[in-house]
């Protein structure tokens, strides 16, 4: 199968990942079945995609006509068979986990010609655990989004053991074709790249705050105005380039960043298990940041989930994705 041969794409799993990749979908031009086992899933996943697409109907992104057009590509069944006999490329969103993402291949492949990509969004699962059974295991690979996935560019394209290259091609050219950043990781790696960035920087957030350091509030504040704003712009290894001037990032390792971090990565927490408080302290920490936060940003979470999404999109269209 070629790039161009991409016609039909078919979403497993009509959630809030899978919603916001039919949204990305429609937004490219492409027709989309969105498939789940609950007509319920489907109406939900329906009006998700209606205000995933409302967002750039505000921000004159699209046109009102534009939308229903896009929505009217869109179908919807709780029949497998009828969602992939067709699908040149299949994104499967279901539930974390090996035996149920197994079986859905599985059944994907009942229906499927064997040129048909399967791309999961595991946010962290081995992809050659998932194709264990698979009769075609060179067809499947992990294509993670970050959510929502119909704003943040990244892919984490992940290879199992039997994908093949060509597979792993094609697909990194469909998701630059639809403006995404595609991202292919060398080796597989639990929790892939991003998420296990954002785990340790976590586990560091929980252990400040747990320590006594500083409060849930502005622990947040002290990544969004500082690190957060500039991650914003680009990531860390080039910040550290501009930031050792002549001598670029090496000279800023060897001057600074060695001798500090010599300092501090001794006292930075170790441990393997989120402490079993924290969930109740996040959220009473959480519940005090909401309240307390400027009108502007939203004090409840459907205000700051619409904050974020003016915030992306104004972000998006400075780096000129959007």
């Amino acid at each position: 199968m070629k790039l161009n041969d991409i016609k039909k794409i078919t979403c497993i799993g009509a959630g809030l990942i899978g919603s916001g990749w039919a949204t990305s979908f429609l937004l490219n031009g492409y027709d989309v079945v969105l498939y789940d086992i609950k007509e319920e899933l489907l109406e939900l996943s329906k009006k998700r995609i209606i205000n995933n697409l409302s967002i750039f109907i505000d921000k004159n992104i699209i046109t009102r006509a534009e939308s229903e057009e896009m929505i009217a590509r869109a179908q919807y069944t709780t029949d497998l068979e009828t969602a992939v006999r067709d699908a040149h490329f299949i994104q499967e969103s279901g539930p974390e986990n090996y035996g149920i993402k197994q079986s859905v291949l599985k059944d994907i492949e009942k229906f499927t010609d064997r040129s048909t990509v399967i791309a999961s969004s595991t946010s962290g699962l081995l992809i050659t655990e998932i194709a264990k059974y698979a009769e075609h295991p060179e067809r499947c690979l992990g294509a993670h989004p970050y959510n929502p996935p119909h704003l943040i560019p990244l892919v984490e394209m992940s290879k199992g053991e039997k994908t093949s290259q060509e597979v792993v091609d094609l697909a990194y050219g469909f998701y630059k074709k639809i403006g995404k950043e595609p991202i292919v990781l060398q080796k597989e790696a639990l929790g892939f790249i991003a998420n296990r960035l954002q785990a340790v920087l976590y586990r560091e957030i929980v252990d400040l705050v747990l320590r006594g350091v500083c409060s849930v509030e502005d622990a947040d504040k002290a990544c969004l105005f500082g690190p957060g704003l500039r991650y914003g712009i680009m990531g860390p290894n080039m910040i550290f380039h501009l930031g050792g001037g002549e001598q670029g990032i090496k000279g800023m390792m060897q001057n600074l960043a060695i001798p500090a971090f010599a300092l501090w990565l001794p006292d930075v927490a170790k441990w393997e298990k989120i402490p079993e408080e924290w969930p109740d302290i996040a959220q009473k920490g959480v519940n005090e940041a909401m309240a307390k936060r400027d009108p502007y940003s939203g004090n409840t979470t459907e205000e700051i989930a619409k904050f974020r999404d003016d915030m992306l999109i104004s972000l998006l269209k400075l780096h000129k994705k959007l």
